[in-house]
């Protein structure tokens, strides 16, 4: 069993899907919203999970980075193709992964939506 707290946000960025035909295989953009979810097993001394307001701090810096810019130049891994939503959470988890870690964290869940109805996720722990 474990507890666990949660944010999200919107943003608008842009990437295309090579080898695809358009729409998606021209630039476009989505309003993605960027979910977090913190996990921990037992509650600090404050019988928190985690500062939410220092989760908060950096999703809002992540979703400042990409605002409004192509994924492809933004956050594209070397190897990857394109910008999936599976790559972008994995992107996103990567960045956030310390400060959940320093914010004491165990284990940290992001979703990626590109739709109200579709997403991509990465899920994994963040050290300790």
């Amino acid at each position: 069993m474990t507890y666990e707290v949660g944010l999200s946000r919107m943003l608008r960025a842009f990437h295309v899907m090579p080898g695809m035909p358009g729409p998606e295989g021209e630039r476009h953009h989505h309003d993605y919203r960027i979910e977090m979810v913190v996990e921990r097993r037992d509650l600090d001394e404050r019988a928190m999970v985690c500062d939410l307001d220092l989760l908060e701090a950096a999703l809002a810096d992540l979703a400042g980075r990409i605002e409004g810019k192509d994924l492809e130049d933004a956050i594209q891994p070397s190897g990857a193709e394109g910008i999936t939503v599976e790559v972008f959470a994995r992107w996103a988890h990567e960045t956030l992964a310390d400060v959940v870690r320093r914010a004491g964290g165990e284990t940290l869940a992001l979703r990626v939506w590109e739709s109200p109805t579709a997403f991509g996720g990465y899920r994994a722990a963040v050290g300790g």
